[in-house]
């Protein structure tokens, strides 16, 4: 007889463990301590097997039975449930260790190529913006609508530009997910179009008038003056603003007037010899009194040890009320009158902007080759600067 939910509420426990039986090969052990036990009996090549279902009353009779039919389908195919569930626990401890966080700490520990400030960026970027929200799900199980529901949540702070970059980066995520076999696709795949870039401003350069206003609010500027001598330096050399941020004070020969900026330290990862006007070579010397006992030349205000944010000059220069234009536009002032001047060779003005060179062998020989054209070229741009205005 089919055992009903009363008679094993009411079963006492004996000396020892005795059983109930049901129908199917189910039956509950009752043991002497008191608890009970779900079980299930089969046989499989005319070998019989006990599997465990689970305790009463966590597991009722109904539940119990469901188990029992759930093993049953499994014996039928030949299959033992517990070798089953042991497989099925194993994945499931994979998925654990396959959460989204985990797989997106892990590509962005992979990416070896690229710089620790990229590092730090990417890791930024999913620490905020995703993390929080879908850090825990296994990865498998992430879908596009979730993805989108995050990047949904940057938009609406006016970071469209930044969700666009982060949709890339999961997209380089989950296809690392896949190759390592914790994904079937790629959810980021299916945002690409969603969000709306706005057009790009591009780098306008400084008028000659614009230029002689620079110089004359740089002269009545009241904030740091490494500040002031960084916006000067970005005038006098048109480096990037990042190039500048992160120099040091063993890479400049001040006798030499030459700063030599390891590969490591530039945005093309190729070294670059900067000759240095004399106007510059007075600066750095006024700021070495400022910063000159620590390696880095524009070091942060609250961590030393680390680079100026990337933000101060670019305030500096809001400040001073350059409205209109960033750092970088210093560059492309560089460039569009040294090449109006005709008095330089383009190949020239391109190797001092530190534009990549296509063939190295080609570019190491020219490095060289351009460096006293290049030096003269920078006297002539000092000079062209201090008589703007």
């Amino acid at each position: 007889m089919p055992l009903t939910d009363i008679q094993i509420r009411q079963a006492k426990p004996g000396e020892k463990a005795r059983k109930l039986s049901d129908e199917r090969g189910l039956f509950i052990e009752i043991r002497p301590t008191g608890g009970k036990f779900w079980r299930y009996r089969y046989k499989i090549d005319g070998k019989e097997n006990v599997f465990a279902l689970g305790e009463y009353p966590e597991m009722g009779l109904a539940e119990a039975r469901a188990e029992r039919d759930k093993a049953r389908a499994l014996v039928k195919q030949g299959r033992h449930p517990a070798h089953v569930r042991r497989t099925d626990r194993a994945k499931q401890a994979v998925e654990n260790q396959a959460t989204f966080k985990i797989v997106a700490l892990e590509w962005i520990e992979s990416k070896t190529s690229i710089s620790d400030s990229y590092r730090n960026q990417l890791t930024r970027a999913f620490t905020k913006n995703l993390f929080p929200y879908i850090g825990r799900m296994p990865v498998r199980e992430i879908t596009a609508a979730h993805l989108l529901e995050c990047l949904r949540r940057m938009e609406k702070r006016g970071a469209t530009y930044y969700a666009i970059s982060l949709c890339n980066w999961m997209s380089q995520m989950f296809r690392y997910a896949v190759r390592t076999l914790r994904a079937e696709s790629d959810p980021a795949a299916a945002l690409y179009g969603a969000f709306v870039r706005e057009p790009v401003e591009h780098s306008r350069p400084m008028t000659l008038e614009e230029m002689g206003r620079f110089r004359r609010e740089l002269a009545g500027y009241g904030g740091f003056r490494t500040n002031t001598i960084a916006l000067e330096l970005m005038q006098l050399l048109f480096l990037r603003t990042v190039e500048i941020r992160r120099g040091r004070w063993e890479h400049v020969d001040l006798d030499a007037a030459v700063w030599d900026i390891p590969a490591e330290l530039m945005k093309k990862r190729r070294r670059h010899l900067v000759p240095l006007p004399p106007r510059a070579v007075e600066l750095l010397r006024e700021l070495h009194t400022i910063t000159g006992g620590r390696g880095l030349m524009f070091p942060g205000l609250r961590h030393p040890d680390k680079p100026v944010d990337g933000s101060t000059f670019n305030r500096a220069l809001e400040r001073l009320g350059m409205k209109g234009f960033t750092c970088h536009d210093f560059r492309a002032t560089a460039s569009t009158h040294l090449y109006e001047s005709g008095l330089f060779r383009g190949e020239v003005i391109e190797m001092q902007l530190a534009h990549a060179e296509g063939n190295q062998t080609k570019a190491a020989y020219n490095h060289a080759q351009y460096l006293l054209e290049r030096t003269e070229m920078m006297r002539w741009w000092q000079d062209y600067c201090l008589v703007a205005k």
